[in-house]
């Protein structure tokens, strides 16, 4: 399908999935962890806002614009105007439909995330662009834009950003998303290859089941997952060592890229 699900009114969802991950070589490594992601319509919810989910504002479970693009605040427009000045820089000037951000939230005041996509509509409801915001345990940040994209259509670009210390700069990325209302159930599915020079190296993919965010879903989050995002930096730290004790080649982190977007 070119479009998510609609409804009159978009609104806040919360996903439940599961995040996968494998690597192919030197030697094989793999695990899997439950995992749960925001699914935010950052258009309508700049106009009207949320009477459940904490948006710039103290929460167990939050989001806030901050956390995103530049670091606007919301004064000054927030992430909203980080991602369509991104886009008209690039020369997109006709995704003025719903923006669609995947995210981590914030948890108890504390916000890492490695990766966000922003799903950019243009005026009609059809997917007009993917935007990729990736961020290292560096503090750093860089975004692929993938311009005209297709769900279920696999996507490329060039790998110019450093991640894991476990992997070149270099290859390239195949990305892959689907979102499928099946019984009754909206999914969402993003896969992430990275393939290097001698071929396919790593396999990611993150997925889950979107429901509304609401007083019933925020407590099966916080009951389910209370220390999420401090896991991910965990889960991140103790799967690159058990990577040492395999002797899987460690490389120095390169200079940042010197531009922010890579098409």
């Amino acid at each position: 399908m070119n479009h998510p699900p609609a409804s009159r009114v978009p609104a806040p969802l919360i996903g439940f999935g599961q995040v996968r991950h494998t690597r192919l070589r030197p030697s094989r490594h793999a695990f899997a962890y439950p995992t749960l992601f925001l699914m935010l319509p950052m258009r309508s919810l700049q106009q009207a806002g949320s009477d459940v989910l904490a948006v710039n504002r103290r929460g167990a479970l939050s989001f806030h614009d901050t956390d995103h693009g530049d670091g606007r605040s919301a004064r000054e427009g927030g992430a909203l105007a980080w991602i369509d000045a991104l886009l008209r820089a690039e020369g997109i000037e006709d995704a003025t439909g719903e923006v669609w951000l995947h995210c981590y939230p914030r948890m108890w005041g504390y916000a890492f995330k490695p990766v966000s996509f922003w799903y950019c509509h243009a005026g009609d409801d059809s997917l007009r662009a993917i935007v990729v915001e990736v961020n290292n345990t560096f503090g750093e940040r860089h975004c692929y834009l993938l311009d005209g994209p297709r769900y279920g259509t696999e996507l490329h670009a060039q790998k110019v950003f450093h991640v894991s210390p476990f992997c070149e700069v270099g290859g390239s990325y195949r990305f892959r998303f689907l979102r499928t209302r099946h019984a009754g159930e909206d999914r969402t599915v993003v896969r992430i290859d990275h393939d290097d020079a001698t071929g396919p190296l790593l396999q990611t993919s993150v997925s889950g089941t979107l429901l509304p965010v609401s007083p019933r879903t925020l407590r099966r989050a916080l009951w389910g997952y209370p220390a999420m995002t401090l896991a991910v930096i965990a889960r991140i730290h103790w799967q690159a060592l058990r990577l040492w004790f395999k002797r899987v080649r460690f490389h120095h982190k390169p200079e940042a890229p010197t531009r922010a977007v890579t098409r």
